[in-house]
C-alpha cells in the first residue's frame, strides 16, 4: 500500500518535496516511480528509482530540477522538486513494481503494479 503527500499550492520557482509512506514487507525489493496526471490528461512519467536506489530515471521535463530518492529503512520514497513551473501542476501518484533490477527504471504506468491515491501540486504564476 502507498500513500503520497507533500503537494500544496506554491509560486513558479518554488520548492516542493512530495513523500510516498509503504507499507508491505517487500517495499525494499520495488521500484518506485512518480508520475502526474494534469486536468484532461493522461498520466505522465516523471521519475523512477530501482529498489536498491542506484539507479534513477527522470523525464526530460523535470531533469535537473527533480531528484527522486528513497530511505528503505523508512519505507519512503521522495520527490524533490525545485524551480516549479505552472506547467508542474498536476495531480502526482506514487507507484510501486517488484524487481530484482539493480538498474531496472521503467516510466510506463501500466508496467507498475500498486499505485497510491495522488497529492495535488499547484504552481501558481
Amino acid at each position: 500500500q502507498l500513500q503520497a503527500s507533500g503537494g500544496g499550492l506554491v509560486q513558479a520557482g518554488g520548492s516542493l518535496r512530495l513523500s510516498c509512506a509503504a507499507s508491505g514487507r517487500t517495499f525494499s525489493n520495488c521500484v518506485v516511480g512518480w508520475f502526474r496526471q494534469a486536468p484532461g490528461k493522461e498520466h505522465e512519467f516523471v521519475a523512477a528509482i530501482s529498489w536498491s536506489g542506484s539507479s534513477t530515471n527522470y523525464a526530460d521535463s523535470v531533469k535537473g530540477r527533480f531528484t527522486i530518492s528513497r530511505d528503505n529503512a523508512k519505507k519512503m520514497v521522495y520527490l524533490q522538486m525545485n524551480s516549479l513551473k505552472p506547467e508542474d501542476t498536476a495531480v502526482y501518484y506514487c507507484a510501486a513494481v517488484e524487481s530484482g533490477s539493480y538498474y531496472y527504471t521503467p516510466n510506463t504506468p501500466n508496467t507498475y503494479d500498486y499505485w497510491g491515491q495522488g497529492t495535488l501540486v499547484t504552481v501558481s504564476s
